[in-house]
């Protein structure tokens, strides 16, 4: 029996203090943990009920809950259901999925800073579906393929620029800073050499909007993120990986390749979310951090974390809306969010050292 599965079996077996059991994982899991998943859950609920409520039609809570099920056909149940929910749901499903890729970058590189849009994951995904658009000529579908490889081969350049007898976290970010550099320039490259109505459209997009999600866009979406998720989970290693290279290897763990296999998934969250509504900054970066300080937790949880992401980005969402003289996309809103928190984590950084 390895050395994992004898740990496996003792935590099993000996129940922690501060834990409970949970059925669907096999094991205990801290109760902390727990509720601050229940309670980012119902705050999330909540806040979901009052932005299908809030509009030109405004509803109230009972109303909206009416619509979400009435069968006779009604106008509020037209703009609810057909209009305002795709944009919620999407808010919720890509702000999950942009969380978990945080998480797992931020987890791997034992770094706060080790987001996939500082890393330049995000742009690289960018730059795939710009190519797509005004160099390719082609439509939505090919633009989220062009999303998802451009996205893949960053991380390919990103990862063999890095390595040197092994990948440090330091090094992977210093690197995907410096390729993010590049990619803004063949961004704005492509955008000035583009048609005038094609690059207006690429740019809109680019800032990262969630405005005019359709079902069919957002279903499509929700299955690519839906199989990811459970590659992560079967993906074993990552909490061993947290402790560093040496002592994963001594635990069985094949580095390399466990660490190549969590960025693949990783990267096709922020691709995936990247082809359906631009490249939304900031979220990946701040939500695992804001979720490891509720969890009280050592590593990063991917739970805690999606929970977050889910609220930070529909209530940014909320923000870019209703709270400002214009409707503007949500990814302006999450970089002057994510700018701020950016800056409140350097200046802690920097007192700390």
């Amino acid at each position: 029996m390895s050395v994992v599965t004898e740990g496996l079996t003792r935590v099993l077996a000996h129940p922690r203090r501060g834990s409970i059991p949970v059925p669907l994982v096999g094991g205990w899991v801290p109760a902390r943990g727990v509720v601050v998943v229940g309670g980012v859950g119902l705050a999330t609920l909540v806040l979901g009920v009052i932005a299908l409520g809030l509009g030109d039609l405004p509803l109230s809570p009972s109303e909206v809950v009416h619509a979400l099920f009435a069968t006779d056909g009604s106008f509020s149940s037209t703009v609810v259901r057909d209009w305002r929910l795709p944009r919620v749901l999407g808010a919720l499903v890509f702000g999950a999925g942009l969380a978990v890729s945080g998480a797992v970058f931020q987890s791997l590189t034992r770094n706060p800073l080790g987001s996939p849009d500082v890393i330049g994951f995000s742009t690289g995904a960018y730059t795939g579906a710009l190519v797509a658009l005004t160099v390719v000529g082609a439509g939505a579908v090919s633009a989220s393929v062009g999303a998802l490889v451009g996205g893949l081969l960053t991380a390919l350049v990103v990862y063999v620029l890095a390595y040197r007898r092994g990948m440090q976290g330091f090094r992977l970010i210093i690197v995907g800073i410096a390729v993010t550099a590049m990619l803004h320039a063949v961004n704005l490259f492509l955008l000035l050499r583009a048609q005038e109505e094609v690059a207006m459209a690429a740019a809109i997009w680019g800032a990262g909007s969630i405005s005019l999600l359709s079902w069919p866009v957002l279903v499509t979406a929700a299955v690519g993120l839906l199989l990811c998720l459970p590659g992560l989970l079967l993906v074993p290693g990552l909490r061993q990986l947290e402790l560093g290279d040496d002592a994963a290897a001594a635990h069985g763990v094949p580095v390399e390749r466990t660490r190549i296999g969590l960025v693949l998934f990783a990267v096709a969250l922020v691709a995936i979310v990247t082809a359906s509504a631009g490249p939304i900054a900031f979220v990946a970066l701040a939500a695992p951090q804001v979720a490891r300080r509720l969890a009280g937790s050592a590593g990063i949880p991917l739970v805690s974390s999606a929970a977050v992401g889910a609220f930070l980005l529909l209530g940014a969402d909320l923000i870019a809306q209703h709270a400002l003289p214009v409707d503007v996309p949500v990814g302006i809103v999450t970089v002057v969010l994510g700018g701020a928190y950016l800056l409140s984590l350097l200046i802690q950084e920097a007192r700390r050292r």
